[in-house]
């Protein structure tokens, strides 16, 4: 059966998307069209305070994009070098805190060990974090996107745990969205799922998809990665038939082939 997949490509990694691969192991043809586009911010900002590490009491990444972000002022500034002679294990004297395996991964690719590959939710790793953390700490520095849920800050700042945010990308709506989404419908018809990958998601495609859907909308199994798109999906009206146990390929292509059975 078809599925449609609302996410980004996997960056900087060759081969198949892993969500297609699993989906393709149990008998399911998906297609995956990008929802959302990234601009890089502060990244002037961002470079001061990671070659600081003596200023904060660690690092948190929520996102990939996040990571990508650190990547591109080691490479813009020529100061890689630098960054894996000693910055690097500086900053591996204190917590690099992580949502996610992909996450994680990227973080690993810096040269930094990162904690919290499991927690899959931003609500998660703040209770990790509050956890671990003394409200004397020197606060924790977080690179984020422009529209990042408030989970994570409000959580450390109703508990005394110092946080120092920096936007980094802002997120928009992929300029051929609308367009890839028509194509879509018009060749390969109603798809049996459709899977969303982000609250930013739902917002840009679910109007379009309600459209190219009419009445059919309601046959479709709508597919959340986590709590947090699925909240995003009911607050819409959405039926949500399934949402993955942890957000990685394997237990999202077992919930939507459960689903389609």
């Amino acid at each position: 059966m078809h599925v449609l997949l609302l996410k980004e490509p996997r960056d900087g990694e060759s081969g198949p998307d892993p969500y297609i691969k699993e989906l393709a192991s149990h008998g399911h043809k998906a297609t995956l069209i990008p929802v959302l586009s990234f601009k890089f911010v502060s990244l002037n900002i961002m470079t001061d305070k990671l070659f600081q590490p003596e200023k904060h009491g660690g690092l948190i990444f929520t996102s990939p994009r996040a990571v990508e972000a650190v990547k591109m002022c080691l490479e813009a500034e020529g100061r890689r070098e630098e960054w894996n002679k000693s910055v690097k294990d500086k900053w591996n004297t204190k917590t690099v805190y992580v949502v996610g395996k992909t996450t994680a991964s990227l973080v690993r690719s810096l040269g930094l060990n990162p904690l919290g590959e499991d927690t899959g939710t931003a609500d998660i790793l703040s209770h990790v974090i509050i956890e671990r953390e003394d409200t004397n700490i020197l606060p924790l520095f977080f690179p984020c996107g422009s529209i990042k849920r408030e989970v994570l800050p409000r959580a450390l700042r109703e508990n005394g745990v110092p946080l120092e945010t920096l936007t980094v990308y802002q997120t928009a709506e992929h300029p051929d969205l609308e367009k890839k989404l028509k194509n879509y419908f018009t060749d390969q018809g109603i798809p049996a799922s459709i899977a969303f990958f982000s609250p930013s998601g739902v917002k840009f495609c679910l109007e379009v998809v309600r459209r190219l859907s009419g009445e059919q909308l309601t046959q479709i199994k709508f597919a959340a990665i986590g709590l947090t798109t699925q909240e995003a999906m009911i607050a819409e009206g959405l039926c949500v038939s399934c949402t993955a146990e942890k957000p990685t390929a394997e237990h999202l292509a077992a919930a939507i082939a459960k689903t389609l059975q």
